[in-house]
C-alpha cells in the first residue's frame, strides 16, 4: 500500500501544532502553515480540512483565528491521521481470484475460509494498523530533537 504525500504533511502539521500549542502560539492561519512548508495553500488546506472532518484539528474564526489541534496530541494517533487522509479502506481487498479459471464452478463451500494469501495480508495490515494506533502525535513530537520544536516556535513568533 502506498500512502499519499498528504499523510506525511498532515502528520507534520499535527506535530507542529502540538509544539506551537505548548508554546502558546496556536491557533495558526492555514496559509501561514502552508507558507512555512513552502506548499500551495490549497494543497495543505485540503489536508487540514480532512483532519478537521476527522475531529483532529479545528478552525477558529476571526482575526486571531486559525488552526489548532482539537484534542490533546496524546489522544491523536498516527492511525487517526492516516485514516483522515486516506480513508479507512483495507490495504488488501481480497477479490477471491482463486474462484476463477481452473476453480470456476467448484462448490462455494470449498472457498468458505479465506485463502492463505488473504489471511497473511490481513494479519500484516492489522499489525501495521496496531503500530500506527499505538503511536500518538505526542510520541512523535517527543521523539524529535527539542531544537526542532524550538525552531518552529521561533518561526511562528515565540521565544
Amino acid at each position: 500500500m502506498r500512502m499519499s504525500e498528504g499523510v506525511e504533511w498532515a502528520a507534520h502539521v499535527c506535530v507542529l501544532l502540538h509544539w506551537l500549542d505548548e508554546g502558546g502560539l496556536t491557533p495558526v492561519p492555514a496559509t501561514r502553515l502552508a507558507e512555512s512548508y513552502d506548499l500551495p495553500a490549497a494543497y495543505l488546506g485540503k489536508q487540514v480540512q480532512a483532519l478537521a472532518r476527522a475531529g483532529i484539528t479545528e478552525s477558529l474564526p476571526g482575526r486571531r483565528g486559525g488552526i489548532r489541534l482539537a484534542r490533546p496530541a496524546s489522544a491523536i494517533t498516527l492511525m487517526d491521521v492516516v485514516t483522515a487522509i486516506e480513508g479507512g479502506t483495507q490495504a488488501f481487498p481480497c477479490t477471491e481470484i482463486r474462484q476463477r479459471g481452473m476453480n470456476a464452478g467448484k462448490p462455494r463451500s470449498e472457498f468458505a475460509q479465506p485463502c492463505g494469501i488473504a489471511h497473511a495480508m490481513r494479519g500484516a495490515e492489522l499489525a501495521w494498523r496496531r503500530e500506527l494506533a499505538a503511536t500518538s502525535i505526542a510520541d512523535l513530537a517527543s521523539s524529535t530533537p527539542t531544537r526542532a520544536a524550538d525552531a518552529a516556535r521561533r518561526h511562528f513568533g515565540g521565544t
